[in-house]
Protein backbone atom coordinates (compact mmCIF):
# COMPACT_ATOMS: atom_id res chain seq x y z
CA UNK A 1 0.00 0.00 0.00
CA UNK A 2 2.82 2.29 0.85
CA UNK A 3 4.41 1.77 -2.94
CA UNK A 4 1.04 2.88 -4.23
CA UNK A 5 0.67 5.98 -1.99
CA UNK A 6 4.29 7.09 -3.27
CA UNK A 7 3.68 6.30 -6.79
CA UNK A 8 0.22 8.52 -6.81
CA UNK A 9 2.12 11.24 -4.30
CA UNK A 10 5.24 11.04 -7.21
CA UNK A 11 3.30 11.21 -10.43
CA UNK A 12 0.05 12.79 -9.56
CA UNK A 13 -1.12 15.53 -7.36
CA UNK A 14 -3.95 14.08 -5.98
CA UNK A 15 -4.11 14.15 -2.28
CA UNK A 16 -2.22 11.24 0.04
CA UNK A 17 -1.73 10.89 3.00
CA UNK A 18 1.96 11.28 4.28
CA UNK A 19 3.90 7.79 4.40
CA UNK A 20 8.01 6.96 4.64
CA UNK A 21 9.69 6.52 1.39
CA UNK A 22 11.92 2.97 2.41
CA UNK A 23 13.85 1.45 -0.20
CA UNK A 24 11.62 -1.83 -0.08
CA UNK A 25 8.71 0.79 -1.00
CA UNK A 26 10.32 2.51 -3.74
CA UNK A 27 11.35 -0.83 -5.46
CA UNK A 28 7.69 -1.36 -5.97
CA UNK A 29 6.45 1.90 -6.83
CA UNK A 30 6.75 1.81 -10.74
CA UNK A 31 4.12 -1.08 -10.03
CA UNK A 32 1.57 1.27 -9.19
CA UNK A 33 2.12 3.83 -12.07
CA UNK A 34 -0.38 2.33 -13.96
CA UNK A 35 -2.50 2.52 -11.41
CA UNK A 36 -2.08 6.61 -11.83
CA UNK A 37 -3.58 6.18 -15.12
CA UNK A 38 -6.60 4.44 -13.69
CA UNK A 39 -7.21 7.78 -12.04
CA UNK A 40 -6.38 9.99 -14.72
CA UNK A 41 -8.52 7.68 -17.06
CA UNK A 42 -11.71 7.87 -14.90
CA UNK A 43 -11.54 11.53 -14.99
CA UNK A 44 -11.60 11.29 -18.68
CA UNK A 45 -14.40 9.08 -18.97
CA UNK A 46 -16.42 11.31 -16.83
CA UNK A 47 -15.50 14.44 -18.49
CA UNK A 48 -16.52 12.89 -22.01
CA UNK A 49 -19.63 11.26 -21.07
CA UNK A 50 -20.62 14.43 -19.74
CA UNK A 51 -19.74 16.48 -22.19
CA UNK A 52 -21.92 14.12 -24.18
CA UNK A 53 -24.81 14.20 -21.93
CA UNK A 54 -24.82 17.64 -21.94
CA UNK A 55 -24.02 18.67 -25.36
CA UNK A 56 -21.07 20.82 -25.15
CA UNK A 57 -18.92 21.85 -28.33
CA UNK A 58 -16.38 19.41 -29.90
CA UNK A 59 -13.93 22.47 -28.54
CA UNK A 60 -15.13 22.78 -24.98
CA UNK A 61 -15.02 18.69 -24.70
CA UNK A 62 -11.21 18.54 -26.58
CA UNK A 63 -10.09 21.35 -24.35
CA UNK A 64 -11.17 19.81 -21.12
CA UNK A 65 -10.09 15.93 -22.28
CA UNK A 66 -6.11 17.72 -23.10
CA UNK A 67 -5.94 19.72 -19.74
CA UNK A 68 -7.11 16.89 -17.45
CA UNK A 69 -4.39 14.51 -17.28
CA UNK A 70 -2.34 17.21 -17.50
CA UNK A 71 -3.89 18.33 -14.31
CA UNK A 72 -3.75 15.15 -12.81
CA UNK A 73 -0.23 14.60 -13.03
CA UNK A 74 0.90 17.82 -12.39
CA UNK A 75 2.49 18.84 -15.36
CA UNK A 76 5.60 16.43 -14.68
CA UNK A 77 5.64 14.53 -17.89
CA UNK A 78 5.10 17.26 -19.95
CA UNK A 79 7.65 19.30 -17.96
CA UNK A 80 9.92 16.02 -19.32
CA UNK A 81 9.11 16.34 -22.66
CA UNK A 82 10.10 20.21 -22.75
CA UNK A 83 13.61 19.17 -21.52
CA UNK A 84 13.64 16.42 -24.22
CA UNK A 85 13.09 18.31 -26.73
CA UNK A 86 16.00 20.78 -25.95
CA UNK A 87 18.25 18.30 -25.77
CA UNK A 88 17.45 17.29 -28.52
CA UNK A 89 17.29 20.14 -30.26
CA UNK A 90 20.62 21.75 -29.69
CA UNK A 91 22.47 18.69 -31.83
CA UNK A 92 25.22 18.53 -29.12
CA UNK A 93 27.24 15.74 -28.03
CA UNK A 94 25.12 12.78 -26.02
CA UNK A 95 27.01 13.99 -22.75
CA UNK A 96 26.12 18.08 -23.40
CA UNK A 97 22.71 16.49 -24.19
CA UNK A 98 22.64 14.64 -20.96
CA UNK A 99 23.57 18.27 -19.20
CA UNK A 100 20.74 19.96 -20.80
CA UNK A 101 18.00 17.47 -19.41
CA UNK A 102 19.25 18.62 -16.00
CA UNK A 103 19.25 22.25 -16.80
CA UNK A 104 15.73 23.34 -14.97
CA UNK A 105 16.17 26.77 -17.65
CA UNK A 106 13.48 26.57 -20.25
CA UNK A 107 15.13 27.02 -23.88
CA UNK A 108 12.82 28.27 -26.87
CA UNK A 109 12.77 25.29 -28.15
CA UNK A 110 10.92 23.59 -25.52
CA UNK A 111 8.18 26.52 -25.47
CA UNK A 112 8.24 26.18 -29.42
CA UNK A 113 7.86 21.97 -29.06
CA UNK A 114 5.60 22.26 -26.27
CA UNK A 115 2.94 24.68 -28.02
CA UNK A 116 3.02 22.54 -31.16
CA UNK A 117 2.16 19.90 -29.16
CA UNK A 118 -0.41 21.01 -27.26
CA UNK A 119 -1.89 22.61 -30.54
CA UNK A 120 -1.32 19.34 -32.86
CA UNK A 121 -3.39 17.22 -29.24
CA UNK A 122 -6.13 19.43 -28.92
CA UNK A 123 -6.61 19.34 -32.78
CA UNK A 124 -6.40 15.39 -32.14
CA UNK A 125 -9.08 15.51 -29.55
CA UNK A 126 -11.33 17.40 -31.73
CA UNK A 127 -11.25 14.61 -34.17
CA UNK A 128 -12.20 12.33 -31.76
CA UNK A 129 -15.54 12.80 -31.03
CA UNK A 130 -15.69 9.87 -28.78
CA UNK A 131 -19.49 7.80 -28.34
CA UNK A 132 -19.97 4.48 -26.52
CA UNK A 133 -17.27 2.25 -26.23
CA UNK A 134 -14.25 4.45 -27.74
CA UNK A 135 -14.86 6.75 -24.72
CA UNK A 136 -13.44 3.43 -23.07
CA UNK A 137 -10.89 3.40 -25.54
CA UNK A 138 -10.06 6.51 -25.23
CA UNK A 139 -9.73 6.98 -21.52
CA UNK A 140 -7.60 3.40 -21.10
CA UNK A 141 -4.96 5.34 -22.99
CA UNK A 142 -3.61 6.93 -20.06
CA UNK A 143 -3.37 3.98 -18.14
CA UNK A 144 -1.26 2.28 -21.61
CA UNK A 145 0.88 5.30 -21.53
CA UNK A 146 1.95 5.19 -18.09
CA UNK A 147 2.00 1.09 -18.36
CA UNK A 148 3.96 1.32 -21.50
CA UNK A 149 6.47 4.27 -20.01
CA UNK A 150 7.12 1.90 -16.93
CA UNK A 151 7.69 -0.67 -18.53
CA UNK A 152 10.62 0.39 -20.80
CA UNK A 153 12.03 1.86 -17.08
CA UNK A 154 12.63 -1.48 -16.52
CA UNK A 155 13.78 -2.52 -19.66
CA UNK A 156 15.64 0.16 -21.45
CA UNK A 157 19.25 1.09 -19.33
CA UNK A 158 19.65 4.07 -17.68
CA UNK A 159 21.39 6.54 -18.99
CA UNK A 160 22.61 8.81 -16.27
CA UNK A 161 22.21 5.67 -13.62
CA UNK A 162 21.43 8.28 -11.29
CA UNK A 163 18.59 10.99 -10.92
CA UNK A 164 15.10 10.49 -9.73
CA UNK A 165 14.07 7.49 -12.41
CA UNK A 166 17.15 6.07 -10.99
CA UNK A 167 16.04 5.99 -7.55
CA UNK A 168 12.70 4.14 -8.32
CA UNK A 169 14.28 1.46 -10.96
CA UNK A 170 17.92 0.73 -8.70
CA UNK A 171 16.13 -1.39 -6.28
CA UNK A 172 13.36 -2.95 -7.77
CA UNK A 173 13.09 -6.60 -8.91
CA UNK A 174 13.99 -5.81 -12.72
CA UNK A 175 12.31 -9.42 -13.51
CA UNK A 176 9.18 -8.80 -11.32
CA UNK A 177 8.60 -5.03 -12.29
CA UNK A 178 8.83 -6.42 -15.93
CA UNK A 179 6.33 -9.19 -15.66
CA UNK A 180 3.73 -6.78 -13.21
CA UNK A 181 3.97 -3.70 -15.92
CA UNK A 182 3.91 -6.70 -18.78
CA UNK A 183 0.39 -7.75 -17.28
CA UNK A 184 -0.60 -3.56 -16.48
CA UNK A 185 0.22 -3.27 -20.34
CA UNK A 186 -1.38 -6.70 -22.16
CA UNK A 187 -4.63 -5.55 -19.46
CA UNK A 188 -4.97 -1.77 -20.96
CA UNK A 189 -4.38 -2.94 -24.48
CA UNK A 190 -6.38 -6.17 -24.46
CA UNK A 191 -9.19 -4.07 -22.95
CA UNK A 192 -9.34 -1.17 -26.00
CA UNK A 193 -8.94 -3.83 -28.33
CA UNK A 194 -12.22 -5.66 -27.25
CA UNK A 195 -14.05 -2.85 -26.59
CA UNK A 196 -13.66 -1.50 -29.98
CA UNK A 197 -11.64 -3.88 -32.54
CA UNK A 198 -11.23 -0.48 -35.00
CA UNK A 199 -10.65 2.49 -32.60
CA UNK A 200 -8.63 -0.22 -30.04
CA UNK A 201 -6.33 -1.49 -33.09
CA UNK A 202 -6.02 1.80 -34.01
CA UNK A 203 -4.74 3.39 -30.70
CA UNK A 204 -2.58 0.25 -30.59
CA UNK A 205 -0.37 0.75 -33.60
CA UNK A 206 -0.02 4.17 -32.62
CA UNK A 207 1.62 3.21 -29.30
CA UNK A 208 3.36 0.82 -31.12
CA UNK A 209 5.19 3.59 -33.60
CA UNK A 210 6.05 5.64 -30.95
CA UNK A 211 7.46 2.81 -28.66
CA UNK A 212 9.93 1.62 -31.58
CA UNK A 213 10.64 5.45 -32.20
CA UNK A 214 11.48 5.64 -28.53
CA UNK A 215 13.79 2.52 -28.42
CA UNK A 216 15.40 3.80 -31.24
CA UNK A 217 15.90 7.65 -30.02
CA UNK A 218 16.92 7.23 -26.56
CA UNK A 219 19.40 4.77 -27.19
CA UNK A 220 21.31 6.59 -29.93
CA UNK A 221 20.83 10.17 -28.55
CA UNK A 222 21.72 9.77 -24.68
CA UNK A 223 22.39 6.01 -24.68
CA UNK A 224 19.18 4.95 -22.67
CA UNK A 225 16.61 6.69 -20.70
CA UNK A 226 16.28 9.27 -17.92
CA UNK A 227 13.00 10.38 -16.35
CA UNK A 228 12.57 12.99 -18.71
CA UNK A 229 12.92 11.08 -21.54
CA UNK A 230 10.47 8.67 -19.91
CA UNK A 231 8.00 11.43 -19.58
CA UNK A 232 8.86 13.07 -22.85
CA UNK A 233 7.38 9.13 -24.13
CA UNK A 234 4.54 9.09 -22.24
CA UNK A 235 3.32 12.61 -23.76
CA UNK A 236 3.61 11.19 -27.19
CA UNK A 237 2.22 8.07 -26.11
CA UNK A 238 -0.81 9.52 -25.14
CA UNK A 239 -1.35 11.54 -28.60
CA UNK A 240 -0.35 8.82 -30.52
CA UNK A 241 -3.10 6.41 -28.47
CA UNK A 242 -5.94 9.45 -29.63
CA UNK A 243 -4.92 10.00 -33.06
CA UNK A 244 -4.67 6.04 -33.83
CA UNK A 245 -8.16 5.55 -32.09
CA UNK A 246 -9.52 8.55 -34.32
CA UNK A 247 -8.17 7.20 -37.38
CA UNK A 248 -9.55 3.68 -36.43
CA UNK A 249 -13.25 5.13 -35.86
CA UNK A 250 -12.71 6.72 -39.37
CA UNK A 251 -11.77 3.35 -40.72
CA UNK A 252 -14.52 1.82 -39.70
CA UNK A 253 -17.29 4.10 -40.57
CA UNK A 254 -15.90 3.72 -44.46
CA UNK A 255 -15.18 0.01 -44.19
Amino acid sequence: MKSLVIAFAMYSKLPMPRVEWDEKSLSRALWWFPAVGLAAGGLLWLWLRLSQLLGLSTVLCAAGALLLPVAVSGGIHLDGFCDTCDALSSHQSRERKLEILKDSNTGAFAIICCCLYLICFFAVWCEALPAGRETWVLALGPVLSRSLSGLFAAVLPNARGSGLLAAFTAPMDAVKARCVLGLWTAAAGGAMALLSPWAGAGALAGAALVCLYYTVMSRRQFGGITGDLAGFFLQLCELAVVLGAAVGMRLEVFG
